[in-house]
């Protein structure tokens, strides 16, 4: 249900003007629109990797750069737009956000060769980050106990299917109009923002923010994905992501000791709960980000056609629509850690099936993986939201939310990265199979978590 009246009333009361009921019952379908519409900036894109490469002169595997990137910038501007939210409210930042998603897309669109795409993509989704971030925390603060758990299942639900239909959207418009179109496409969020403008709060703390952190953790995760995604640039790039993650990783431990109010509070990175939730929810977008381009690259190859792998794909379109329906109840009834271990052990499954259907080049199997990995991520993103919020206190729930998000997109950007990269050496098959891996780990790190539930 919705928060008590008086506090209803106060995040109403900072916003311009009052915020009716009904609106505020929208407020999930608006943000779940969003999300899709960030999300478009890698599900559709993905789909005219092939022909982008082609007209800008680079390899498709070089291509895959383009929903790297995106994956990467998504990832690391995420808790950077969480903090900002905790000191000066979320309206601002997440105005920007979108804004700056807007300007990315169109100048990904115009662009005349493949670094100025690259530089508009790392615009876009620095702008795309403040998506996931505010819009969970603009959910968690109009909604509470199992209505919260509702609406953030529909939030998730509703941005994978507006996802799932990206592929679709790609494929019909780059053969009408060109990838340029396709590319262009996020830029319809802009629209979404006055109607959620009521219902955004203004108000933060007015703390100052920690750049300095901000930078270390943004250059400790790009080391992780350029390590990764490597192989198929040679050794400089690796040589970059390996020395940023291995000076990274200390360095930002030492700053959370200087600074335990920091960039990254200490009483939420040291706080098990959202560690261990993070962690197991990371290896759900990686399997997504990673299917996102191998099941295109797959069929392609077997020479569908970009619309044909799109309608193809439509049943994971609906599961992502149908999710919420299940994701909420679930959470109502088991937990946030019993339900993202679900959602990772279908992520494992799905990705087991999508290396069967890489090797034997089943549309089948693959198809069928996609709509697991959807319904795991329609219930592992709430699942992780929920979980990270009931673990910290109030006054760095927009930091938690943002750092949770960040483990939770780098998953992306590695599962991206190891199908562009290792996948070139290894074959897709067994870079899938790798993938497989992930989520298992996921619920290994859960397995204290979930003694302490059921002690509790």
């Amino acid at each position: 249900m919705l928060r008590d009246s008086g506090q209803l009333t106060q995040a109403m009361s900072s916003t311009s003007s009052p915020t009716a009921p009904a609106a505020v019952h929208r407020v999930p379908i608006l943000v779940g629109l969003l999300f899709g519409l960030a999300g478009l900036g890698s599900s559709s894109a993905a789909i005219v990797l092939p022909v982008l490469g082609s007209d800008l002169d680079v390899s498709t595997a070089v291509s895959v750069w383009a929903i790297s990137l995106y994956a990467l910038m998504l990832a690391v501007a995420t808790a950077v737009y969480g903090r900002v939210s905790d000191l000066v409210g979320i309206r601002l930042p997440l105005v920007v956000g979108v804004g700056l998603m807007a300007v990315g897309a169109l100048a990904g669109a115009l662009a005349p060769n493949f670094g100025t795409l690259l530089a508009a993509r790392l615009l876009q989704g620095a702008g795309a980050a403040a998506v996931p971030t505010l819009g969970v925390a603009i959910v968690s603060e109009l909604f509470s106990g199992s209505a919260k758990g509702s609406a953030l299942g529909r939030v998730a639900g509703l941005a994978a299917a507006v996802g799932c239909l990206g592929p679709l959207a790609g494929g019909v418009l780059e053969g009408l109009l060109g990838w340029r179109f396709v590319i262009a496409l996020p830029m319809l969020g802009i629209l979404l923002v006055p109607l959620l403008w009521r219902a955004v709060p203004t108000t933060g703390s007015g703390a100052r923010l920690d750049l300095f952190g901000a930078a270390l953790v943004a250059a400790t995760a790009s080391g992780v994905v350029l390590l990764v995604q490597s192989p198929s640039t040679g050794p400089v790039v690796a040589a970059v992501g390996g020395t940023l993650a291995v000076l990274g990783i200390p360095a930002v431990a030492a700053w959370v000791r200087r600074r335990p109010n920091g960039f990254l509070p200490a009483a939420v990175i040291r706080n098990a709960a959202v560690v261990r939730s993070a962690v197991a929810a990371g290896a759900v977008p990686a399997a997504w980000f990673a299917l996102l381009i191998a099941v295109p690259a797959v069929l392609v190859g077997q020479g569908w056609e970009p619309w044909q792998v799109g309608v193809a794909l439509l049943p994971s379109a609906v599961t992502g629509l149908t999710a919420p329906r299940v994701a909420g109840p679930l959470l109502e009834r088991v937990g946030p850690t019993r339900s993202l271990a679900l959602a990772a052990l279908v992520a494992a499954v799905s990705m087991a099936v999508a290396s069967l259907g890489a090797h034997a080049t089943s549309a089948t199997l693959l198809v069928t993986a996609v709509v697991g990995v959807t319904f795991a991520f329609g219930l592992g993103q709430p699942a992780l939201m929920e979980a990270v919020g009931d673990a910290v206190s109030d006054d760095v729930r927009g930091v938690a939310l943002g750092i949770a998000t960040l483990f939770f997109l780098v998953g992306g950007g590695v599962g991206s990265a190891v199908v562009g990269g290792l996948g070139a050496v290894l074959g897709m098959p067994a870079a899938l199979l790798l993938l497989a891996a992930l989520p298992l780990a996921g619920i290994v790190a859960l397995v204290p978590q979930w003694h302490t539930v059921r002690e509790a």
